[in-house]
């Protein structure tokens, strides 16, 4: 059985998108977020993270620029394109739609 921690396969993206929705972010106020929001239940690794940030900057669907951070450091902030916008609405949907069928195959079989 996996950890509570571990993620669905292909959930980061669209929790990453989601975080993003909010307000531009750079990676680590991203992962804490994610963190805090969830109870502290998930918590996405700097190895998942990035790569997955990369993935979805290639795609389009987030940009990036550099900035300073909280405690005057450099950081690359992430912001939704239009298309990330589109993408997150299209995957919410999605999501709310399989995890209402696997919630009724649980509570019911």
């Amino acid at each position: 059985m996996s950890k509570p921690t571990d993620l669905v396969q292909g959930t980061l993206d669209l929790l990453v998108l989601r975080i993003l929705a909010n307000a531009p972010l750079h990676g680590w106020a991203i992962s804490q977020r994610i963190r805090l929001v969830s109870d502290e239940v998930l918590q996405v690794q700097q190895g998942s993270l990035y790569p997955a940030l990369h993935r979805l900057e290639q795609q389009g669907l987030i940009k990036a620029e550099w900035g300073p951070s909280e405690n005057n450091r450099k950081a690359k902030y992430y912001a939704l394109t239009r298309a990330g916008r589109r993408k997150l609405a299209a995957e919410r949907a999605s999501w709310t739609r399989l995890s209402a069928a696997i919630t009724k195959v649980i509570d019911t079989a």
